[in-house]
């Protein structure tokens, strides 16, 4: 009897998700089937329902989660029925051009096949109910009570981390810890300037801490993020609206400006910000983004001065090395976790979720299944 299970639906942008009850495929000889535990609303998600990311529709979004794995296929590898998993969006194929280069988040499949919406091997994992596919979001879509994935996209972790905590791991922490932790940009005792605190500059800022800075000067608009940047580990605060945060960094390095930059806002203002802020042959990491087609502009003296410019997507991760290890992190009281979720709510919710997260009322939305 194929498994059947309930799932947020977008049928066309700028329209509300449905919940509808999908059929899943059967499982491939490395697939590995996860009951999801809990799910966070991202901005991700978020754009392809204003419509700002455009993929094939119906889809079923959700791209961070964690669950238990239910059932494998013959030749899955590394995961068995029971584990508790952190899914991740980045499959690669391990040995193109880019795989070859270390650089997994460009592997070439994984570029290929995404904007399809279907599985790594370019086939939908569900159905709707007249039986025609689905589409996946990030090779996940995990928007529903079941998800099938390649076994490389199921990281094993620690079953002592709650699901709700983990699930967050599988991108906005990931994404901002890993910018600061994997890319090599902050030396120990480094002043260090976060834009933008919400789920991943949150993430930044822990990591910034953990990788040693010696300062760290949170940046946004909103009061209560700047005090929950504060409350994990940021030294110094500025609210942009009222503060300028480029002559505060010159002012907390002798007038040089700061050694490292991360950008997390997603917003033309906060790009330009970053080459102003950094010191003459600092790194600036950019984490945000706006529309794929929109221009931003930038003074070309700012960017002189062997300054370093790179853009993230996933802060470089390595999912098998990285995921336990933030894990565990939480474990040990390294990295704080709670602080960042604002709402716990059903997959029925999940519409009033996104309406809270396009308001900015929330830092992170989780769906939490029974």
């Amino acid at each position: 009897m194929p498994l059947q299970y309930r799932a947020a639906v977008l049928h066309a942008a700028k329209t509300p998700l449905k919940i509808e009850t999908v059929t899943a495929a059967p499982l491939k000889p490395t697939d590995v089937l996860i009951r999801i535990k809990a799910a966070g609303l991202c901005h991700t998600d978020l754009e392809v329902i204003e419509g700002g990311l455009r993929f094939p529709m119906p889809i079923v979004l959700g791209h961070e989660a964690a669950g238990i794995v239910e059932d494998v296929g013959p030749a899955a590898r590394g995961v068995k029925k029971g584990d508790h998993v952190i899914l991740s969006w980045n499959p690669h194929c391990g040995h193109c051009f880019y795989c070859d280069r270390d650089l997994p988040i460009l592997c070439e499949t994984y570029l290929g096949e995404g904007p399809k919406a279907r599985g790594f091997d370019g086939e939908s994992r569900a159905t709707r109910g007249d039986g025609s596919d689905l589409q996946h979001l990030m090779y996940l879509g995990s928007f529903g009570e079941y998800c099938i994935v390649p076994d490389q996209q199921a990281i094993v972790v620690p079953k002592e981390i709650p699901f709700d905590r983990a699930c967050l791991i599988g991108c906005g922490v990931m994404t901002g810890a890993g910018a600061a932790l994997n890319l090599g940009a902050i030396a120990y005792g480094d002043t260090v300037m976060v834009i933008g605190c919400g789920a991943v500059g949150l993430a930044a800022v822990q990591g910034a801490r953990m990788a040693g800075a010696g300062a760290i000067i949170a940046v946004d608009l909103d009061d209560k993020k700047l005090d929950l940047a504060k409350s994990v580990g940021a030294t110094h605060a500025v609210n942009a609206s009222n503060g300028n945060p480029v002559e505060f960094g010159k002012q907390q390095t002798g007038g040089r400006g700061v050694d490292v930059v991360i950008e997390s806002a997603g917003s033309p203002a906060a790009f330009r910000a970053t080459a102003e802020a950094v010191r003459p042959g600092g790194h600036i990491i950019w984490l945000g983004k706006v529309d794929v087609q929109q221009d931003v502009s930038f003074r070309w003296g700012s960017l002189m001065q062997e300054k370093r410019i790179r853009r993230s997507s996933y802060g470089n991760t390595r999912p098998l090395r990285d995921f336990p290890m933030l894990a565990q992190a939480y474990l040990d009281g390294t990295l704080k976790l709670d602080p960042l979720i604002s709402r716990r709510i059903t997959l029925d919710d999940i519409n009033d979720g996104f309406d809270a997260l396009k308001r900015g009322e929330t830092i992170r939305s989780v769906i939490i299944f029974d």
